[in-house]
């Protein structure tokens, strides 16, 4: 912005230069005038520079309404991960994930104004990590601040803080979903401390804050591998370190399906998603201050509806071809998948790259969800395949479209954030099994966990609440 502003008085200045030369040469008598054609210059630029303040705030105010409009509707997207989770889970756990995504959401709130701010964004300086320490907020009405220095910036940084922080949450969303019906409730809240406060910052500062990939060239536009794959990867060591739910594996590999409580639920859950991405996609262009940044956005809009289209269409062919019937579920994630996928480069593609991105999507979903299956990676909601498999694809055809990095570059960047978070994560994970314990007991899983640790049932006319009429 500052460049900008700079470049427009450098113009200016050069117009006037010139008009001031030109008059000279055809009025010579001109030239006996006590004003020098530099002053003259120097009187337009100061002339107009009420103007360029002007431009300037006014660029403010637009960037930091995007930034505020993209945060309420990732916000919103909380609201989607618990519908979502709430059909996709057996009636008696309904209540446990509508407790557990609103208790994230606002975990992830306070850790990231504790600290993780500031470990992703501050003083990084193409290194590892940024420094520790609570965000400062901008003062009220800005009294006693250098609004010159905050206008450099091109937008409120509260609203930065607030934007960045939603996506916290939302990588904390995925690891709800993947650990539904057999995880404790506090042994998940205390790993969700260490994620959003500790776990995503570092890993962000890599690349939004300036870090050492970001230096080398990679990409990742709105969070395929920051957001979605680091809460893939975190949901996988906890996969693996906590086990199946009984019942779902036999001992021969056979799978025992679990049926969720409600697919209209899972689907408001998928819509209200597919809503909020478009504040997470959109308003990840981080500008809306001049007509091709308003341009780009709508761009951004348009490839991120076409990549979730393609993915339910996908999802829907396959398994018609492959199980005779359309398994809803698999729509309804063969869409999240297409989101999760078009993330890493919502801007550049054309509109056929992005139906192509988004409907490779859609196909990993269907293959994916049998294969961890077959691994007996018990994944309650498909949430490994629909982030961290799609998101790991978004990244890496991110140069289809985007010239500015590489493949290899792009698969750097994957590998780190895959060993980082699935090390970390699992190390976290294994300390919490070893001194508090992160499983329920076989009867109190067989109970239902809105009994055992909520005390209040979801639907309590179909279950214990009924029969004390």
């Amino acid at each position: 912005m500052v460049q900008e502003v700079s470049t427009m008085k450098k113009l200016v200045a050069f117009g006037a230069l010139s008009l001031t030369a030109f008059g000279l040469m055809a009025v010579p008598s001109l030239a006996q005038d006590t004003t020098t054609a530099a002053e003259a210059a120097e009187a337009v630029v100061e002339a107009a520079a009420p103007a360029y303040a002007l431009a300037s705030e006014t660029a403010y105010i637009f960037n930091t309404l995007l930034f505020l409009l993209g945060g309420f509707l990732v916000m919103w997207m909380a609201a989607g991960f618990a519908m979502l989770e709430a059909g996709l889970v057996r009636s008696k756990n309904v209540s446990m994930q509508c407790l557990k995504n609103i208790a994230l959401y606002s975990i992830a709130g306070l850790m990231f104004w504790i600290t993780g701010y500031n470990l992703m964004y501050t003083g990084v300086d193409g290194g590892f990590i940024g420094s520790f320490g609570p965000y400062s907020f901008d003062p009220v009405g800005l009294e006693g601040a250098d609004t010159a220095a905050l206008l450099d910036t091109g937008y409120s940084t509260a609203s930065d803080w607030f934007f960045q922080m939603v996506f916290v949450a939302t990588a904390a969303s995925i690891v709800s979903g993947t650990l539904a019906e057999r995880i404790k409730l506090w042994p998940f809240l205390l790993f969700t401390v260490v994620l959003t406060g500790f776990i995503y910052p570092i890993a962000g500062s890599w690349q939004w804050g300036a870090g050492w990939l970001s230096e080398m060239g990679f990409s990742d536009f709105a969070g395929s591998t920051l957001v979605h794959s680091v809460g893939g990867w975190a949901a996988l060591a906890g996969a693996l370190i906590l086990g199946a739910r009984r019942g779902k594996y036999g001992p021969n590999g056979q799978v025992t399906p679990l049926p969720g409580s409600s697919m209209p639920l899972a689907t408001l859950g998928t819509f209200i998603l597919w809503l909020g991405w478009f504040g997470f996609n959109g308003a990840s262009q981080l500008a809306m201050g001049t007509i091709g940044d308003v341009s780009d956005v709508s761009r951004i809009f348009a490839n991120t509806n076409m990549a979730a289209a393609a993915g339910v269409i996908v999802a829907m062919i396959l398994t018609q071809i492959l199980y005779k019937k359309v398994d809803v579920t698999m729509a309804l994630n063969g869409a999240l998948a297409g989101l999760v996928s078009i993330t890493a480069e919502p801007l550049a593609p054309s509109v056929l790259q992005a139906v192509f991105i988004g409907g490779v999507g859609g196909a990993i979903v269907v293959f994916a969800v049998p294969m961890l299956d077959k691994l007996k990676i018990d994944d309650v909601v498909g949430a490994i395949p629909v982030h961290l498999i799609a998101g790991m694809w978004g990244t890496l055809i991110v140069p289809l479209s985007n010239g500015e990095t590489s493949y290899a570059t792009q698969i750097i960047g994957i590998v780190s954030y895959g060993v980082f978070t699935l090390v970390c994560s699992a190390i976290v994970w294994m300390v919490l099994k070893a001194v508090v314990g992160i499983r329920v007991s076989p009867e109190e899983e067989a109970l239902g966990l809105d009994k055992v640790e909520v005390g209040v049932e979801a639907y309590p006319e179909f279950g214990q609440g009924s029969q004390r009429l």
